[in-house]
């Protein structure tokens, strides 16, 4: 493959700009709140971003803050020009020479001379570290292979902590941890300290990572391979904590082989839920007065079709709080996210007695799971059961968090402030795209064909390639153009996608890709532009309520008489 000639020369991350400036990473990221030029991100995303090195080397040198330019820049630039986009690969490869033991496609010079240099100055595990934080950010800008950004993972660790974190987990000794979906290992490595590690991985690649990443950190841990939902390689496993970001809206998860598995204690998950059988898979190894914290899409809490699984965790006692994040927190989407903990009660535990909620969706990202961010009295609701067994049983945070806006002024500024933000990424996003010659010269192929070949898979309206030779984001693209559209719209305005009639432009692979690469940006702008609706809904919302209360006053105008505009306007 092909570098990515659209990066920047060279970019850092947070971590490389505090070594740069000889901080903390916490001082860089007060340095991004409280300095209005400080560079913006050129890639990566809102909570595993990649700054433009100049940019970055001239701001610290007006702060008069600059130190010489990290040599791990230049060792990740060689990365690139030897593996391009295959970052696994190439982490990899690093990590057996840290470790010294052979792999099937050893680092070329000079990137194998600059690692050897840099091992001989840094701690082999901190070095790896940093590397794997770059190639979270990389392959969440390029769409590759998703994977648990550090933001989640200390997230997810401060809540699965001993002691009072308001969320409801216990102090006991934590003996085993488990992950069965556990990509490069973030989660699996970073909670509870000297446990014994159990996870499992599709992807051979990523499992390798992980166990790099085990090795050079000096723990144990035991990785299988396999999709843990079609075939569970720990069946006897029981664990005092299990911790997991599962695959989001995965269509074909197994449902048809698996509908008598002794897992499913809660019901059979529907076929679109596969976050709610990750769910009782995770609680089904979870040992007796163990936890299981997982990651989900806060779309799981409400949807219509897992209404009756969620019913049976509130009424069984199973969950024990539900914690709403903001935004932007997961690598391959921007939605927003809830982290479900549950508890699988031990013998003599007393039943619960309430739900906790929490409300975290307006917080910052870069402080939740601090000591700084840990969540307020406002942003707390214990709900009885009962008052969540309705019709909906919604476990969303906010239907039971009141707000509570103590300081208008300053929370209606920050809004505007982030406002302003979005609005500079969303520009960001929108690909510019050059006129072309008004048709495509291709033949078209149509989309019932490429699934009777068994080449493509559909899930309601979503399509996913089963093949490298078709890519994904280049076929949902094109099923979106306004003929398919048409084709695909009843005469009642519901939209069902029409296979029968559906079609795309034959185009090799690697053009494929191209217009795929413009079709992910449009996405991300999508969603982005979602996120932005909500935080401008907030924003309106928060206005009126400040303005009708006296909390807020309206602009001031230049008028001596005192009469507004709109006054004059009408007056006129």
């Amino acid at each position: 493959m092909a570098a990515d000639e659209s990066a920047p020369a060279a970019v850092v991350t947070a971590a490389e700009i505090a070594r740069l400036a000889g901080v903390t990473r916490a001082a860089v990221s007060n340095w991004r709140r409280r300095h209005p030029d400080f560079p913006r991100p050129a890639v990566g995303t809102a909570t595993s971003p990649l700054f433009a090195l100049t940019e970055v080397q001239q701001w610290l040198d007006r702060q008069g803050k600059g130190r010489e330019t990290s040599a791990e820049v230049d060792l990740w630039q060689e990365l690139r020009a030897q593996y391009g986009d295959d970052l696994l690969t190439a982490l990899g490869a690093v990590g057996a020479q840290l470790l010294g033991t052979a792999v099937v496609q050893p680092l070329a010079e000079p990137a194998a001379a600059a690692l050897t240099v840099l091992s001989a100055e840094r701690d082999a595990h901190a070095l790896y570290a940093d590397l794997v934080e770059r190639c979270i950010a990389s392959t969440a800008r390029s769409g590759g292979e998703p994977m648990t950004t550090l933001a989640l993972e200390r997230i997810v660790s401060a809540f699965a902590g001993p002691g009072d974190n308001a969320a409801g987990t216990s102090d006991r000794t934590i003996g085993t941890v488990y992950d069965p979906a556990c990509g490069i290992g973030t989660l699996l490595l970073s909670a509870a300290p000297g446990a014994h590690r159990y996870g499992q991985e599709l992807n051979p690649a990523t499992a390798t990572i992980t166990e790099l990443r085990s090795r050079l950190g000096g723990t144990t841990a035991t990785v299988a391979r396999g999709d843990s939902l079609r075939k569970d390689l720990f069946p006897d496993l029981r664990a005092d904590l299990v911790v997991c970001e599962p695959p989001v809206g995965v269509a074909d998860w197994g449902r048809d082989v698996l509908l008598l598995d002794p897992r499913w204690e809660l019901g059979v998950p529907p076929r679109s839920e596969s976050e709610l059988a990750w769910v009782q898979h995770c609680l089904a190894h979870t040992a007796p007065g163990g936890h299981a914290l997982l990651v989900l899409p806060a779309s799981v809490a409400y949807r219509k079709a897992g209404r009756r699984i969620r019913a049976e965790l509130v009424r069984r006692g199973l969950l024990t709080s539900v914690v709403a994040l903001p935004p932007g927190l997961a690598s391959s989407h921007s939605l927003p996210m809830h982290l479900w903990i549950l508890r699988r009660l031990a013998k003599g535990d007393p039943d619960p007695t309430n739900i906790r909620m929490i409300d975290l969706s307006t917080a910052d990202p870069d402080a939740i799971g601090t000591k700084d961010g840990a969540p307020t009295p406002e942003q707390i609701a214990d709900v009885p059961p009962i008052d969540i067994l309705d019709d909906d049983v919604d476990l969303s945070p906010g239907r039971y968090v009141t707000p509570d806006h103590g300081d208008y002024p300053v929370e209606y500024s920050s809004l505007r402030d982030r406002i302003q933000r979005l609005a500079q990424d969303l520009l960001g996003l929108l690909p510019e795209l050059p006129a072309g010659p008004g048709r495509i010269e291709a033949a078209p192929i149509g989309l019932g064909d490429l699934v009777r070949g068994g080449l493509v898979d559909v899930d309601g309206t979503v399509p996913t390639s089963r093949t490298d030779q078709l890519d994904t984001d280049y076929l949902r693209g094109f099923l979106r153009s306004a003929a398919n559209t048409r084709r695909s719209t009843t005469a009642s305005g519901t939209f069902r996608m029409n296979i029968g009639s559906a079609q795309l432009p034959q185009m090799d692979v690697a053009r494929q890709r191209e217009y795929g690469a413009a079709f992910r940006r449009l996405a991300a702008f999508e969603e982005l532009l979602g996120e932005a609706a909500a935080v401008g809904g907030q924003a309106s919302a928060l206005a009126y309520d400040g303005l009708t209360k006296g909390a807020l006053l309206p602009p001031a105008t230049s008028t001596s008489s005192g009469r507004n505009e709109s006054q004059e306007a009408q007056e006129q």
